[in-house]
């Protein structure tokens, strides 16, 4: 496949207003790839011809399977353990003593581009194996994720050995059923623990749609953003963040770049962000 300079940048903006995905020129081979793809889908002979069809069409159907194709990114369950171990026994016992002070039993999680679900899922895991006394707790988890597709995934719970590798083996009896060779269910008890919406971070309108979380989980999220629909994003997702509660970044990400909204805590070797009033 041939494409020009022009073409990618046009290509590549498109993408960048619909999604906030930012792909520089060290990227082209690997978005090339996908665009190739669908060419060939959609018998498009040249570059030209499909970007003709993605500007021709007002629903954003093929340039959000384009999209979909391009987010598809390394997720597992128990990823970067050592932050979420941190979040569930550290911090959410201290934000539920606050919350009995205040007569509220109601604890909130946002897992922002869940992908297929790995983290949700990993978040309800280890609140039902840390936390005494949950059962008389509102808990509510939220995986938001622009591609629908990845939702459906998640929304089924059925996950390859590999995704689950570094689940306890306790806990894989426990929560866990082998449904065909190698390929493992979520129970039910974790299922109806998580709740998956399609969120686009860049959407204002569906952003602010999500509000009053304790705890944000954006990790591994960002870094597919350039800095200013970074900066953004994270000023959206400061609205749905209740006073005192906490934005959780990859270990590669930094909110200090693009925000001094939130303060900076170095909680057992874990950096996270805490809304203060």
């Amino acid at each position: 496949m041939q494409i020009n300079e022009q073409e990618y940048m046009v290509l590549t903006g498109i993408i960048q207003s619909r999604s906030g995905l930012y792909f520089d020129k060290t990227k082209e081979y690997y978005v090339c790839s996908r665009v190739a793809q669908r060419m060939k889908v959609l018998h498009c002979v040249s570059v030209d011809d499909y970007l003709k069809i993605v500007k021709k069409d007002s629903l954003f159907h093929e340039l959000d399977i384009l999209i979909e194709s391009l987010t598809t990114n390394e997720t597992y369950f128990y990823r970067e353990i050592n932050q979420l171990t941190t979040c569930i026994q550290d911090i959410v016992p201290q934000v539920m003593k606050k919350k009995r002070s205040e007569l509220s039993n109601t604890l909130r999680f946002w897992s922002a581009g869940c992908s297929i679900g790995c983290e949700p899922y990993t978040i309800a895991l280890l609140l039902k194996e840390t936390v005494s006394g949950l059962e008389q707790w509102n808990v509510q988890i939220i995986g938001t994720d622009i591609s629908n597709k990845a939702l459906e995934y998640a929304r089924q719970g059925i996950y390859s050995e590999q995704l689950i590798k570094d689940v306890p083996c306790l806990i894989k009896k426990k929560y866990f059923r082998e449904v065909s060779h190698k390929k493992w269910e979520t129970s039910q008890d974790i299922k109806r623990m998580v709740e998956f919406k399609s969120i686009n971070l860049i959407n204002e309108e569906q952003v602010s749609s999500m509000r009053g979380f304790d705890f944000v989980f954006c990790r591994n999220v960002i870094i597919y953003f350039d800095k200013d629909t970074s900066k953004y994003v994270l000023n959206l997702m400061y609205d749905s963040i209740t006073d005192g509660g906490y934005i959780f970044l990859g270990h590669s990400e930094s909110i200090s770049r693009f925000s001094d909204l939130f303060k900076l805590q170095r909680i057992n070797d874990s950096l996270v962000y805490h809304k203060t009033k």
